[in-house]
């Protein structure tokens, strides 16, 4: 062992000081959160990765699947890794449930409410791959550089995060909003894609390129709408009570309605609706509503010489 090695493995760094000082700050954190008392867990946003890929991998077999499967043996490997995955995406959902109502112990209410949700939402899969043709074949329509849906599949981001958007609204609405938030994260750490999982989003949805795409919990979305990188879809104020918090859950982001295009940079801000066919140019931000088949761009830049104080 060199000298260095020796010294830095006989210095003292002060752990057990604090280890004591982060055990008070958790104490003081879980009391303020009324929740010393055996906290209950979260989630497990590893676990909710690997649901989310053997999901994925349930819906399209051939090609987030196994590469070795052939046709005998789809159905067994979709319905062996379904069971599974039933199983593990029940206990994420009872964890968020026993989480909200403060029991750390098992709950009946809760187990049996998990159970439903599951359930629910292992019925809406066949209906949740039909939305994720149309939105694969919309992005290989929609852009000359794709060469086949596969290729849009495995290798698109806008593709990822739909996908996981997909499985994130339908939980979010059965009613486990944790785990569909938790959902929509990793497609959001993964592609820098970010959706809330309460947005509404109809079929033959295009993201393109889409890092930087941000749409608010209570936008709604139509059919056949392309989006390029770096728009947002945001609130334009936030509502605060007479307590000074702010309002949750009401209407605040837009409705951009069925055949629209948003091109790259456009900011789109508060409840106002982007009429049926309309085009949205680039670095657009737009506060009001506009009617359709509208085409709305930046000003025209002036290009003139001010001289003398002329145009002040």
């Amino acid at each position: 062992m060199n000298n260095l090695s020796f010294h830095a493995i006989k210095h003292d760094f002060g752990i057990d000081e604090l280890v004591i000082k982060l055990r008070e700050l958790r104490e003081q954190s879980l009391e303020i959160r009324q929740r010393k008392d055996s906290p209950p867990k979260l989630p497990s946003r590893k676990e909710l990765q690997v649901i989310i890929d053997g999901l994925g991998a349930v819906l399209f077999p051939n090609r987030l699947g196994s590469p070795d499967l052939n046709d005998e043996g789809i159905d067994y490997f979709v319905g062996l890794t379904l069971d599974t995955l039933c199983r593990e995406l029940h206990k994420q959902i009872r964890r968020e449930l026993q989480f909200v109502s403060g029991h750390a112990e098992p709950d009946d209410g809760a187990y049996e409410q998990s159970v439903a949700i599951t359930g629910e939402f292992v019925r809406r899969l066949p209906e949740i791959r039909a939305l994720l043709d149309t939105d694969i074949q919309s992005a290989y329509q929609g852009d000359p550089a794709a060469r086949s849906p596969d290729e849009v599949l495995v290798c698109y981001p806008g593709i990822t995060a739909i996908l996981h958007h997909r499985f994130a609204n339908v939980l979010y609405q059965l009613g486990a909003p944790l785990v569909a938030r938790m959902i929509s994260e990793l497609a959001h750490s993964a592609t820098g894609i970010d959706i809330h999982p309460g947005a509404t989003i109809d079929q033959s949805f295009f993201i393109d390129h889409g890092t930087g795409v941000v749409i608010g919990e209570t936008a709604i979305i139509g059919k056949r709408v392309r989006v390029y990188q770096a728009v947002t879809l945001g609130a334009k104020r936030f509502q605060k009570d007479d307590n000074g918090m702010l309002v949750k859950g009401n209407a605040r982001h837009p409705i951009v309605e069925d055949d629209v295009v948003i091109y790259a940079g456009a900011t789109i801000l508060g409840r106002i609706t982007i009429g049926t066919g309309s085009t949205i140019g680039g670095n657009v931000w737009l506060t009001h509503s506009v009617a359709p088949f509208s085409n709305i761009t930046q000003a025209s830049t002036r290009s003139e010489l001010f001289i003398d104080g002329g145009g002040i």
